[in-house]
């Protein structure tokens, strides 16, 4: 099979840049995949099916967000602590902490599985659903919650198969479902015309393909990282719970960081809908449909990075550690600008792919667009000095930097901008948020240096 292609990766010792653009670029083509169904996902639903229809996609998407966080925080936490036990030479260890991840997702999926289908209404009013999009919103709703399931094992098993040595893999495990994702789509939802359903659907078929395409790599393919078989002794069941608690801390800002998405979807549907209607919350859901394009770009930098510097901070190579961080610093800002001019140049033609020209919700797009993208910059930046410090262990860092920009910072400025701008203030709470997380950083990282230099100097 064209999978079978293993690439020889040397985490010590390889010329940083080289060893980067090796895990960078494949990461990098995966995400593209992965933005390219999201967008055409968005484009379908929204010519397809209906501007209301993007608006229901909006109000529901943060459960698939506080999914994808759970799976982002076991996958950091799982594959930071299983590359430093690699550098060490425990693989047994790495290989009980990615099995202990995988059991962990599962047993969260059962629970969080039962209050969703137990509460299906209470959920969506929580979420901001109006009883006009009600209807429209339970009819994706309950059929799109295999796919919670299926997303935390997808980015699990893509940062296990990177750290095994073959990210080539971890990105065809993004391509495929994501092409399969797309033709389901557009079956389901023009000729077969199913509608909300149909796009749900063709969703949980996509992400049940990644999974099969982990489990196989896993049972056939694997080099170091493989299955474990866990014991369910009393003492092996309190090892695991004291291993996943350890993951979970090294994780939790990657947890937040997933979920920010979640929390400014939420901030931002609120007070759409109460100041702009429903044609605000379409207008706003084009934005939270291309957000992810960032932030997609800005991560494969992060999860590039987190190998080698996880696996080099074990060795205690400071060295190799700090040249990693700069390097990928540079490269989110460069990402940042670049999404940056393209989004501003073709604002309206992308706007337009999703929301018809001339009607109230695509003028109100247009408008606010520009404003929103002006963050970019500094949420690269944000991404990259978070994913350091979750690789070097030191969580409590990246954690209140992730809370900060995540939730703290997006709901105050949703509840605050507005009333002082208006309109305005509506599209720039993100971009508020995002500066100012990075001012925080910026001072932070100087009282460290003052710190150090004093105790230098001592």
């Amino acid at each position: 099979m064209a999978f079978d292609n293993r690439d020889s990766i040397d985490f010590a010792n390889a010329k940083i840049p080289q060893l980067f653009a090796n895990i960078f670029f494949p990461t990098l083509l995966g995400m593209v995949f992965s933005i390219a169904f999201i967008l055409t996902d968005g484009i379908f639903i929204g010519n397809g099916v209906g501007s209301d229809a993007l608006a229901c996609i909006n109000l529901v998407a943060p459960i698939m967000m506080f999914s994808s966080a759970t799976g982002m925080m076991l996958a950091v936490g799982s594959s930071v602590v299983a590359a430093i036990h690699i550098s060490k030479g425990n693989e047994k260890a790495a290989r009980i902490n990615i099995t202990q991840a995988i059991w962990t997702a599962l047993i969260f999926f059962v629970v969080i599985c039962i209050l969703m289908y137990a509460f299906p209404r209470p959920v969506l009013r929580l979420l901001g659903t109006t009883e006009r999009l009600m209807p429209i919103a339970l009819d994706y709703y309950l059929w799109f919650i295999p796919t919670c399931l299926f997303s935390m094992i997808q980015v699990i098993g893509s940062f296990t198969v990177r750290l095994d040595g073959n990210p080539k893999f971890a990105m065809f495990m993004n391509i495929v479902p994501s092409v399969i994702n797309c033709i389901l789509d557009y079956t389901f939802i023009f000729p077969l015309k199913w509608g909300l359903m149909g796009a749900a659907l063709a969703t949980d078929i996509g992400g049940f393909t990644a999974v099969l395409m982990f489990v196989y790599y896993m049972v056939r393919k694997s080099k170091v990282l493989k299955w474990y078989y866990l014991k369910a002794t009393v003492t092996s069941v309190r090892l695991a719970i004291r291993n996943v608690g350890y993951m979970v801390k090294v994780g939790f800002s990657g947890f937040i960081n997933e979920f920010s998405i979640a929390a400014m979807m939420i901030s931002g549907n609120y007070m759409f809908v109460r100041m702009l209607g429903e044609d605000g919350v379409a207008a706003f859901s084009v934005s939270c449909y291309l957000f992810p394009v960032i932030f997609m770009i800005d991560n494969a930098v992060a999860q590039s990075a987190q190998p080698i510097i996880s696996y080099n901070y074990g060795k205690n190579n400071t060295a190799r550690v700090k040249k990693t961080f700069r390097f990928s610093i540079f490269t989110a800002i460069m990402c940042g600008v670049a999404v940056i001019a393209l989004l501003n140049i073709f604002c309206n033609p992308v706007i337009s792919a999703f929301l018809h020209r001339g009607t109230n919700a695509f003028n109100i797009a247009s408008e606010g667009f520009p404003y929103f993208t002006s963050g970019f910059i500094f949420f690269a930046v944000n991404i990259a000095v978070i994913g350091y410090y979750q690789s070097i262990e030191k969580a409590a860092k990246a954690t209140v930097f992730t809370i900060m920009r995540g939730i703290v910072f997006p709901v105050a400025f949703f509840m605050i901008l507005p009333y002082l701008a208006g309109f305005h203030g509506l599209w720039l709470a993100v971009p508020a948020s995002e500066l100012a997380t990075t001012l925080l950083i910026f001072l932070v990282s100087f009282g460290d240096r003052r710190i150090m230099h004093k105790k230098t100097e001592a």
